[in-house]
């Protein structure tokens, strides 16, 4: 069993660019599909719901973990809609997603990991696993239409 996720793509647009795209929560919502109610602050959980087609109103949320301006920023995020940020049990139901940003002159290269599948009850982890496999396929497009 895979226990992560990850892609690489690599943006015609400078690292400055890019690090507004994924910190910025109106940005951040932009193309990620989703509406945040404020910012992102490491520590604390910024709430929201989806806006993308077929999945509109489903609640959003994700706690900051990492911001170091320009290169990374991770967070984690519960792998349904169902799972609150005062869950008891937290741990073994979210998974955590790394953005790192590496700079090519004009260019970026971003990479998502997303880890933290081994943690999730049994019957869950191959669904949530493929179900964003999907999304980051998606996104990594959706970013680099973004930007660029």
């Amino acid at each position: 069993m895979e226990n992560q996720i990850e892609r690489t793509i690599y943006l015609n647009a400078p690292t400055e660019r890019v690090w507004v795209a994924l910190t910025d929560h109106e940005e951040f919502g932009a193309w990620f599909r989703v509406s945040l109610y404020g910012p992102f602050k490491v520590g604390e959980v910024t709430f929201g719901e989806v806006t993308y087609p077929g999945h509109e109103g489903m609640a959003f949320w994700a706690r900051v973990e990492v911001m170091e301006e320009p290169h990374s920023f991770s967070l984690v995020w519960p792998t349904d809609e169902t799972v609150q940020p005062d869950d008891p049990s937290l741990d073994e139901k979210v998974t955590q997603v790394e953005f790192t940003l590496e700079s090519l002159d004009k260019r970026s290269r971003l990479t998502v990991r997303e880890t933290g599948f081994e943690r999730l009850p049994e019957g869950k982890r191959m669904q949530a696993l493929r179900r964003n496999q999907r999304g980051w396929d998606a996104q990594m497009k959706n970013i680099k239409d973004f930007v660029e």
